[in-house]
């Protein structure tokens, strides 16, 4: 099996829309080592991260923030180990546009 280190996935939010950050390919399994969220606008924000298993939709049942505040110009990051299996995936999304999500971890094929 081969293991590849990587930048996961990469998005630009757009305010208040759920989104895909990654999604694990088929045949594939993943460690997501490292969330990071910056809000690069003048104005505090919030986000939300789901963990959704492959087939499923984003739920109570699999927030792993929620509403969390982030103050305008700055940035958090979340150090995780979040094992995933092929068809898994990290929705994210905040309360104000100009808020980026980055997953950085590791693909196992």
């Amino acid at each position: 099996m081969a293991t590849n280190y990587k930048i996961l996935g990469q998005t630009g939010d757009d305010a208040g829309i759920l989104q895909t950050l990654y999604t694990v390919p088929a045949a594939t399994e993943a460690v997501v080592s490292t969330i990071s969220i910056a809000n690069v606008a003048v104005t505090a924000t919030d986000f939300t991260i789901h963990v959704v298993p492959s087939g499923d939709t984003a739920g109570v049942r699999n927030v792993l923030a929620k509403e969390v505040a982030l103050p305008a110009s700055d940035t958090t990051t979340l150090t995780l180990g979040i094992t995933l299996s092929a068809g898994d995936s990290i929705q994210v999304k905040s309360s104000a546009y100009d808020t980026c999500f980055h997953a950085f971890g590791s693909e196992i094929s």
